[in-house]
């Protein structure tokens, strides 16, 4: 909750520009001027930035010992009051045999952010400068020690909004869903009668949650990154667009960017793409034992109804594939905990029974790691979706969007019974429509209507869709 309404407040007053919303409450405390944040340099170019609030400010770092004391000012920024609601429904019809199901269910969600009166804080970035020259940074700190071996990057707090007085986030859910079953008898003379309707069912939830925020809360802050070299010389990054980082002896990969993909009216081409050295290969997870695939599917679909959890297992996988010790996230719950430790558990083990199994063991850590890279980059809904669909209908909506993705125009539903099966046109127009893609269908053809905007998104729902139908391959 706290984290999509500061999202939301950044996106209305600060869309692309250098605001960076807070995600956690627990992170306020840290966020002082000139505090030291890393900005971590994610594994797939798709995946959102991250930013890690340390315990240590630039003075900390710096050699002579002597406190740093930059001038800070203080002004009054604005007053916000924000409330942003999704409204979804669905429905679905299916036959088997004598008995006819009917499932109808809407739904509603609504996040309203009172934070009041802001204030803004901001750095004397000239006077840290003056205070600051020929000081150069311990390359022995522990942190610096750290953040080498991962090649992340390192930046100061330039300013930071905060509350004024205690406020509140309240999110309101509604969800209703029908549910009618109707039976029918074929007589002996190939005649249909419905002779009950049973069970009529409506079912109603609602939930109310309210967070009270205290005075003094930071909601958003802004950065400058730090070049650091060698020698522990360093420059802030003054000019928009400058990147930092920490020199090293270790050559940099060139990572590709969105421009990657090529969206042209609407078409998305999703062919193989190179990241680094690393390719999108997510194979090794069909050559997993079925117990393990159909353990591990069942655990990631379970999953997919945690975000923070989701979010622990990647960062997880992210340390473990590169070569980190992996450490667990420590405001996850005791289950969150024992439920990612299942996950990596099954991974670990899968393939670990002799040394010659180590190179397959890397592939099923890095194909797991792709997998949950891409899923954890969907919207909520999408994961809603994908975490209560059937084996069968995720291996059919693999199979249909790789047909599109293959013909790269409007395919012929004659050409597969898969794409004349209503329940897999409902699955796809869902998934796609989440990601405000559109799945179009006349009597003859079957084809995607997608923005400019929508082609990494929509490669990261193919990417998790075959991923998990790979797990699911075989299994009912």
């Amino acid at each position: 909750m706290f984290s999509k309404a500061t999202a939301n407040f950044v996106r209305q007053i600060d869309p692309e520009g250098s605001l960076i919303h807070v995600s956690r409450v627990n992170d306020s405390q840290k966020l002082v001027p000139m505090a030291l944040v890393v900005k971590r340099i994610r594994s797939w170019f798709w995946q959102k930035t991250k930013y890690q609030p340390t315990d240590f400010t630039l003075g900390d770092l710096l050699q002579d010992g002597k406190v740093l004391s930059p001038g800070v000012s203080e002004t009054e920024f604005l007053t916000y009051e924000g409330t942003f609601g999704d409204e979804l429904s669905g429905a679905l019809d299916t036959e088997a045999g004598p008995i006819k199901v009917s499932l109808q269910g809407h739904g509603s969600s609504k996040l309203q952010s009172c934070f009041g009166k802001l204030k803004k804080e901001e750095l004397d970035v000239k006077k840290l400068l003056r205070d600051s020259s020929n000081r150069p940074v311990d390359m022995q700190h522990v942190l610096v020690q750290q953040l080498e071996k991962r090649a992340e990057v390192l930046a100061v707090v330039k300013e930071r909004i905060l509350t004024t007085n205690s406020c509140s986030i309240t999110q309101t859910k509604k969800e209703q869903c029908s549910f009618h079953g109707v039976l029918k008898l074929a007589g002996m003379l190939r005649s249909s009668v419905q002779v009950c309707v049973k069970d009529s069912t409506d079912i109603e939830v609602d939930s109310d949650v309210s967070l009270e925020i205290p005075s003094g809360t930071v909601i958003a802050y802004s950065i400058l990154e730090l070049e650091i070299k060698k020698n522990g010389h360093y420059d802030i990054c003054l000019q928009p667009g400058t990147v930092g980082g920490i020199e090293s002896d270790m050559p940099v990969l060139p990572r590709p960017s969105h421009e990657s993909l090529n969206v042209v009216d609407g078409k998305c081409n999703l062919s193989s793409l190179q990241n680094g050295s690393q390719e999108m290969d997510l194979s090794p997870l069909a050559q997993l034992p079925q117990p393990t695939r159909c353990d591990l599917f069942k655990r990631l679909q379970e999953t997919l109804r945690d975000r923070p959890a989701l979010s622990c297992l990647q960062y997880v996988l992210e340390e473990l594939c590169s070569g980190e010790t992996p450490t667990m996230h420590e405001e996850l719950s005791e289950s969150q905990t024992q439920s990612v430790s299942a996950i990596l558990d099954r991974l670990v083990t899968a393939d670990g029974h002799n040394e010659s199994s180590q190179c397959g063991m890397t592939a099923n850590l890095n194909a797991a790691h792709l997998l949950v890279s891409a899923l954890e980059e969907l919207p909520d809904e999408t994961l809603s979706l994908l975490s209560d669909s059937r084996p069968d209908s995720l291996e059919a909506f693999d199979t249909l969007m790789c047909m599109l993705k293959e013909s790269g125009a409007p395919v012929s539903i004659q050409c597969s019974p898969l794409l004349q099966d209503n329940q897999v046109f409902q699955l796809a127009e869902q998934l796609l429509r989440s990601i405000s893609v559109t799945l179009r269908r006349d009597a003859d053809r079957l084809w995607m209507e997608a923005g400019n905007t929508a082609g990494v998104v929509l490669l990261v729902l193919c990417l998790s869709t075959h991923g998990l139908s790979l797990l699911c391959k075989g299994l009912k």
